[in-house]
């Protein structure tokens, strides 16, 4: 099996631990011996113990001369909360190590990769480089901009409509689609609504997905009034940069919410659930946004993904940000 396909097993193994990992980014490990995985390991709640030192436990003395393929560069500062990663590795006494991204922590910023070389370690840099950086962007967003990967989720119509006039929005999508916002909301270690959406709908933005139901985020609410208890106040979407333990948010709406979002271009995902349903007059999923020549609208997102959820479809974009 080629670095690229072990690296996809090591992300995947990543993804168990994202919305759970704050601050701490959800890493996934394999290590490998004569093609076959010797152990295996993720960020665990809270952000310890890290995947490599998981992944060494189940190997054992089966680490000895294999690969370890691990999705961020294994750390090497010190810390009270457990042993430096690329120690643990040379130790262990692995021939070669694949790593899809350095950390820019500047505590590590390739004094992994250096601590490994130094003991006689062969280290590779880069396979999976694109799915690690997807599965990691909340925490590589918050090291790089000081602020959570932000998601917003917009439920719509054909015509881009998110309620009748009524206000009524229960419900637009079916039920396929309704289980991938709980299965978004479980990979979040936030979710905010606005304060007309508090005030219709009380909703509890938990997850409610079989075996999941422990991994609801915390709950957050954009609004210049007073604090509701339980919930995180973000006064203005810029306060999103004084989130620090928080790696990913994820914006459930309403319509003035993902307005502000956008028009502060604090956005870098979009999931739009779009329902094969023609609304006409109603709630439009987007207001005022800032915008004053249609030439700047373009090339700002691209699509990552689409797929059908039952009769529903699901468009991913991305930020487009050179």
């Amino acid at each position: 099996m080629s670095d690229e396909r072990w690296m996809g097993a090591a992300v995947a193994l990543g993804e168990r631990g994202r919305g759970n990992t704050a601050p701490n980014p959800n890493v996934g490990c394999v290590i490998v011996r004569e093609d076959i995985v010797a152990g295996r390991g993720w960020t665990q709640p809270g952000g310890r113990p890290h995947a490599e030192a998981m992944a060494l436990a189940e190997a054992g003395d089966e680490a000895r001369g294999a690969t370890a393929y691990v999705t961020l560069e294994p750390c090497c500062h010190r810390s009270g909360r457990g042993p430096a990663c690329a120690g643990l590795l040379a130790e262990a006494g692995v021939a070669r190590v694949v790593a899809a991204l350095g950390d820019p922590d500047p505590r590590i910023a390739g004094g992994g990769f250096e601590r490994l070389r130094k003991a006689g370690v062969e280290v590779s840099i880069g396979p999976g480089a694109d799915q690690a950086s997807r599965s990691m962007a909340g925490f590589l967003t918050r090291s790089r901009l000081g602020r959570p990967y932000i998601t917003l989720k917009l439920a719509m119509s054909l015509d881009g409509k998110i309620a009748l006039p009524s206000g009524e929005s229960r419900w637009i999508t079916g039920e396929e689609a309704r289980r991938h916002v709980h299965l978004e909301r479980a990979r979040s270690d936030m979710i905010l609504v606005g304060r007309g959406t508090y005030e219709a709908d009380r909703p509890k933005l938990d997850v409610r997905l079989p075996g999941l139901e422990e991994r609801s985020p915390r709950r957050a609410l954009l609004t210049r009034g007073e604090p509701v208890e339980g919930w995180v106040r973000l006064g203005a979407p810029g306060e999103a940069f004084g989130l620090a333990d928080v790696n990913d948010l994820l914006v459930e709406g309403g319509s003035a919410t993902a307005s502000a979002f956008l028009a502060a271009d604090l956005v870098d995902r979009m999931l739009i659930y779009r329902a094969p349903i023609l609304i006409g007059d109603g709630k439009s999923s987007v207001g005022y946004i800032g915008l004053t020549d249609l030439a700047d609208a373009h090339r700002r997102w691209v699509l990552a993904d689409s797929r059908m959820l039952g009769v529903d479809r699901l468009e991913v974009y991305e930020r487009r940000r050179d």
